[in-house]
């Protein structure tokens, strides 16, 4: 296996474990979907960090497979690439991405299937498939426009460069700088946290953000009112404003 699923106390934890560069062959881009399908399903997490090494997140597909493959080859496995990412993404739970040494390629593209990114200090992201002749293809052409503007998109894309983790910051690559031995404590910090919160109330937030963007203004309010008013029906709802009326802020506490 080179992709593990872990969970305790609520957090799952999905491992790239491919040495020495968590290269993102077939076999492990199929146990990445497997994987997230799985976090995506399980009661017990309620929300997710992924990881590599600590030196590595990963340095993008594996050359010498994919090298080999002809347009046919591609055509046929481009689908399946893509759905192993977009299954991360789809995860309906708070995602943290833990960016340790290089995220490239598709490294980089599976850091974006994240909801937030915590890079370590000397780490670095980029999308160098042009430098092979190619463009990103597991969804770096759509997900860092959509996060970083079509501009600064373009210019990674286009010249394929590696920008540091102070860069990423800056342009909203990332979204949180720490020190290398904190990377991975804080990422599960953060997740530790949404995991005790209201799970139906944060995957209806998840849902209306990632639902609105992909439309216009007036859908994206009709996509926000309906998921606002059914958590109405929870108990989680009750049970906060409940506590809240009682209590004062803060102090709920959710199932």
């Amino acid at each position: 296996m080179t992709v593990h699923l872990e969970a305790a106390d609520g957090v799952g934890v999905i491992r790239l474990d491919r040495p020495p560069m968590n290269a993102l062959d077939v076999a492990t881009q199929d146990q990445l979907h497997q994987a997230a399908t799985e976090a995506a399903r399980r009661d017990d997490i309620r929300a997710v960090v992924v990881r590599g090494s600590e030196k590595v997140f990963a340095a993008g597909a594996d050359i010498k497979e994919m090298r080999v493959m002809g347009y046919e080859d591609m055509a046929r496995r481009a689908g399946a690439l893509q759905d192993a990412f977009s299954a991360v993404a789809a995860i309906p739970k708070p995602v943290v991405a833990a960016v340790t040494g290089y995220a490239l390629g598709g490294g980089c593209e599976l850091a974006l299937c994240a909801d937030v990114r915590f890079a370590a200090e000397g780490a670095k992201l980029g999308q160098p498939e042009i430098l092979l002749g190619l463009i990103p293809g597991a969804g770096g052409t759509q997900r860092l426009a959509r996060l970083v503007g079509p501009a600064k998109a373009k210019d990674l894309i286009f010249t394929g460069r590696m920008v540091t983790a102070e860069e990423a910051l800056a342009i909203g690559l990332v979204d949180r700088v720490v020190p290398a031995d904190r990377v991975f404590a804080e990422a599960h910090e953060w997740a530790a946290k949404l995991a005790k919160g209201p799970a139906l109330a944060l995957r209806a937030a998840k849902e209306a953000v990632d639902g609105g963007l992909e439309t216009d203004l007036t859908t994206g309010l009709t996509i926000e009112r309906g998921l606002f008013a059914g958590l109405f029906a929870t108990e989680d709802a009750r049970g906060g404003m409940r506590s809240f009326a009682e209590e004062g802020p803060g102090k709920a506490k959710f199932a």
